[in-house]
């Protein structure tokens, strides 16, 4: 397949990664002649998933991702389809990957190990943020670069594997890395941002031993080493260790994601009084990750007597964009930018429509009311669920108070608010909400939609496993299966799905 071309423009060159999913490509753009990495994923081969479904939520992912500015990430070129492949082209990083960089330089420093996680601390702190959660934090994933950073790989690419939480495949198999797993990931509950801290600590603990603390022949008994077993405290594997950063790793490795430190920030405070200082110039040369502490902004080892490039021209800055005054024109320009798939530029003339609106037509027309439904939905739908929420809730509040509590639209605005909570981290704020509006549903107070209130108990038997109630979350979701095959058949994904999360239930109970 070398010497294909994607899109017209991507030359592939050398395949560097392979896996179930597809393949990691050197490549060559032929328009900005330069080199860069494409990833090809095959949509007919992940299970379970229907392909077009499948690339509409690929896009969204990638125009999520691209979201993110921080140089410890890949930056994301271009994305799209091409024949019968998804294609990502991302920034081409030179260096090695962590995997590579530990078994070079065993034992690893603990130092190296510290900076290591503060940068990916770093990293996780602008990625929560969107929100996104990798999902997939493994040292095959990081890279260190020859000036001692890190750039963290395959954002959002997990979250395109698997919907709001991570499924199982048809086989049995937890999508992702086993060994570096949460255990409310490997059951199938909500992830958060706590998931990412779980696979940090997972990463730490291997930094500093050289294994990581879980370990096994089969996945059902790494699964269960994560879920019950406490590993062995890193100091007793290595003695030379600060106290201060074991504990943080026994913190980072809690079963209950309530027991993790609450942020990346938090981690990071925890870890920058066991950076080296400045000042203190101990790097050992190229691929010390202890030189972006040491040397902030130092040249490249290797290009440190490169001459500097000349000066760039200022570029002139760019006004803001005047907010439009013509409503019903700017309603047909959001249309439009929706049908061709421009979402967040919709959602920027949206936040620019409606205080034109509102001075125009008043704050409860229902011109006013229908542009804030449209753009709480199209914030959602570009992943700025930080920025939906007070949306939804002022929307839930309104027709709560008009209409009453069991209005099916403002029932409506609250369940999408859960979901924001939920995306943003909030386990336990979410379920508070989800079990709030159950009986509403249940009861039927919304059109007699079945199907609404089983995928509400879904998401309440997710949250208790990521909350690590797995009691709980097994008679919930128990109960569910019954419902659910009796409404879609038992054939149906839900129906399935439900049942191999209830059998790694069963067996590690067992």
């Amino acid at each position: 397949m070398s010497g294909r071309l994607i899109a017209g423009r991507y030359e592939l060159s050398k395949l560097i990664g392979q896996g179930g999913m597809g393949q990691v490509w050197t490549a060559y753009d032929q328009r900005l002649d330069r080199r860069v990495a494409v990833k090809l994923l095959r949509p007919d081969r992940v299970a379970g998933q229907d392909a077009d479904e499948l690339r509409r939520r690929f896009v969204r992912e990638c125009r999520v991702t691209a979201q993110v500015d921080h140089p410890g990430l890949v930056t994301v070129h271009d994305a799209g389809s091409d024949d019968d492949d998804l294609f990502l082209v991302m920034q081409y990083v030179d260096g090695t990957d962590l995997a590579g960089h530990i078994e070079q330089h065993k034992p690893y420093p603990w130092p190296w190990a510290v900076a290591i996680a503060a940068q990916m601390c770093a990293v996780l702190s602008a990625v929560h943020a969107v929100p996104i959660v990798h999902r997939d934090l493994k040292p095959r994933n990081v890279m260190v670069r020859p000036d001692g950073t890190l750039t963290v790989l395959d954002l959002g690419v997990a979250s395109v594997m698997d919907a709001d939480t991570t499924r199982l495949t048809h086989t049995g198999s937890p999508i992702g890395s086993p060994a570096y797993m949460a255990p409310e990931q490997a059951m199938g509950g909500a992830v958060g941002p706590y998931t990412d801290l779980y696979a940090l600590g997972i990463l730490l603990y291997e930094l500093v031993s050289g294994n990581v603390p879980f370990d096994g022949a089969t996945v059902l008994g790494v699964l269960h080493s994560h879920l019950y077993e406490t590993p062995v405290p890193v100091r007793r594997l290595r003695p030379d260790l600060p106290e201060a950063l074991d504990a943080l790793v026994t913190r980072l490795l809690a079963k209950d994601p309530q027991h993790r430190p609450g942020s990346a920030q938090e981690v990071y405070e925890s870890l920058a009084p066991l950076l080296p200082a400045r000042g203190a110039d101990r790097c050992a040369g190229p691929l010390d990750p202890t030189r972006p502490f040491l040397r902030p902004g130092a040249p490249w080892p290797d290009r440190a007597s490169a001459p500097a490039p000349g000066p760039v021209p200022a570029m002139p800055a760019t006004p803001p964009a005047a907010a439009p005054s013509d409503v019903a024109r700017a309603v047909d320009d959001v249309k439009r930018l929706l049908g061709e798939g421009r979402v967040t530029q919709a959602v920027d003339l949206l936040g620019a429509i409606l205080p034109t609106a509102e001075a125009q037509h008043g704050p409860r027309s229902t011109v006013v009311r229908t542009l804030r439904k449209q753009y709480a939905a199209t914030l959602m739908d570009d992943g700025q669920y930080r920025r939906a929420l007070p949306e939804l809730r002022r929307l839930a509040d309104e027709r709560s108070a008009e209409a009453g509590h069991a209005d099916p639209a403002s029932l409506q605005f609250r369940y999408e608010a859960a979901q924001c909570l939920e995306q943003l981290g909030e386990p336990a704020a979410a379920l508070t909400e989800y079990r709030a509006l159950q009986p509403f549903y249940e009861n039927q107070y919304v059109g007699g939609d079945p199907g609404t209130a089983l995928e509400l108990r879904r998401r309440i038997g997710q949250l208790l496993l990521a909350l690590g109630d797995r009691a709980a979350a097994h008679e919930t979701l128990s109960r569910l299966l019954y419902d659910a095959e009796r409404l879609h058949g038992p054939a149906h994904p839900m129906p399935g799905e439900i049942r191999r999360t209830l059998h790694w239930l069963g067996q590690v109970r067992g």
